[in-house]
């Protein structure tokens, strides 16, 4: 999705769920720090600065990982799309049914096509009152933020719109196209037709009415009173003798720029404004965001000076906790590579495994992760003593996601599994360094489990 604000929005959301495994001293030292610094040198302290200066220290390997969310609306996008294409053509191919012997019903198109532009217009209108007729299609799809709390659920309005419109936009284009190849390949014969005692007169007014927006750039495409006169039909009558054959076909192209007008336009120029709306509806979320009210009040607000000469956002935390760095194991009886972690790259090798290498967490969907646990289950279920080797990056906080995924690995792992979380480097031929270990060793302390462990070391 090509929205900053939406991006911007869940990226800081994200770097505020990392932020939770650290103290509020940390935090508030580490961005006052940040706010001087940027006023010294004259600069703003705006979120996406902010974010920018937090991401260099991620080390030089670390790349985002393509945002599950996102990802998923682009296929629900896609899919509208390829449904509009579909009805589109189907439904333009039912209206242009002609056989011979009756007559295309210029009021039945009348009718699809204004029914187009009232869904069109529907759909605005709900994005901007905040409603969610789509709630039942997002829970169906699993869009309801599973694994916690998003900036996305209150976007879904501004985000089922965008995609409806994409939809109903491609809707109107296969119909248009579907038209044109129609006209050019059959012979149509367009007329109207009406149980109410309407005039000629009638359905011309409606007719002009109509055809206003183009009546002077294509005369043609705009019907005259002896036209709409010569092409009433009515199905009990058997002849046409009477009507000149070609005033039949004469109303195609009052057709083809009705359905341009009246559906393609009106679906273009909302897609463009729902994609405009949920810009700014990202941009409104984050500024009322209160995690960003408390950076500000955290870069606003001095520090207690101790008199301590260490800088303590570069400086590593205490080690002093009941935690302790363990060598890495020689054999796992399985491996588990963690949001992208890979410690088969040059000047690494994995440890003697005698299972499955399985990846879980970052770009892998809930799913994935489950499948990875069941096939380490069943394959550590039959041993004595099973060993579990968790290879993470040291430069990534951990984050709730992983405490989650141990969570459910206790439910399916053996009780007397060990977990040997293994932090890798940015360089190969190097340890973690001190300060990276530091947030592993109190994540393994939060756990409260004494079978999960952090092994250092630059190989096994």
């Amino acid at each position: 999705m090509p929205h900053r604000a939406l991006s911007l929005l869940l990226t800081f959301e994200d770097q505020l769920r990392r932020d939770e495994a650290q103290s509020p001293a940390f935090l508030h030292r580490r961005d006052r720090n940040f706010a001087l610094a940027r006023q010294a040198e004259g600069k703003t302290t705006e979120v996406r600065d902010w974010l920018a200066h937090l991401q260099r220290f991620n080390g030089p390997e670390s790349k985002p990982a393509n945002d599950r969310r996102l990802i998923r609306w682009q296929h629900i996008n896609a899919g509208f799309a390829l449904l509009g294409l579909l009805l589109g053509s189907l439904t333009m191919a039912g209206l242009m049914f002609y056989d011979g012997r009756g007559r295309i019903n210029l009021t039945v198109i009348i009718a699809v096509v204004l029914v187009q532009a009232v869904l069109a217009v529907f759909t605005t209108v709900q994005a901007l009152a905040g409603w969610q007729p789509w709630r039942w299609l997002t829970r169906q799809l699993a869009l309801a933020d599973a694994g916690g709390t998003s900036g996305l659920r209150p976007l879904h309005p501004q985000l089922m719109a965008r995609a409806a419109h994409l939809g109903g936009l491609c809707f109107g284009l296969s119909g248009l196209a579907t038209l044109l190849v129609l006209v050019t390949v059959k012979d149509l014969a367009f007329g109207w037709s009406t149980t109410l005692n309407a005039g000629a007169e009638s359905f011309y007014s409606l007719a002009r009415a109509l055809a206003w927006p183009w009546h002077a750039l294509w005369a043609e495409a705009a019907p005259t009173l002896e036209l709409v006169s010569q092409t009433r039909f009515y199905r009990a009558t058997g002849g046409y003798h009477h009507t000149d054959p070609q005033l039949w076909g004469a109303w195609w192209p009052f057709v083809t720029m009705l359905w341009f007008a009246y559906v393609v336009v009106p679906r273009l120029l909302l897609l463009w404004f729902a994609g405009g709306h949920l810009h700014y509806r990202a941009g409104q979320l984050l500024q009322r965001h209160p995690g960003r009210m408390a950076l500000y009040e955290r870069m606003a607000t001095p520090t207690l000076d101790t008199g301590s000469t260490r800088e303590e956002v570069t400086t590593a935390p205490d080690l002093a906790t009941a935690t302790r760095l363990r060598p890495r194991p020689a054999t796992c009886h399985a491996v588990v590579l963690w949001a992208g972690a890979d410690p088969r790259s040059p000047g690494r090798a994995l440890p003697d495994s005698q299972g499955p290498v399985v990846s879980a967490g970052g770009a892998a969907s809930l799913a994935d992760d489950h499948h990875a646990l069941q096939a380490v289950a069943r394959h550590v279920h039959p041993l004595a003593h099973p060993e579990v080797g968790l290879f993470t990056r040291a430069w990534e906080p951990p984050t709730a996601e992983l405490a989650d995924f141990l969570e459910q690995a206790r439910t399916l792992w053996p009780k007397h599994t060990r977990i040997n979380l293994m932090p890798l480097a940015a360089d190969p031929s190097t340890p973690p360094p001190p300060h990276q270990l530091a947030q592993w060793l109190r994540f393994a302390e939060r756990q409260r489990d004494p079978g999960v462990i952090i092994c250092a070391g630059v190989g096994p």
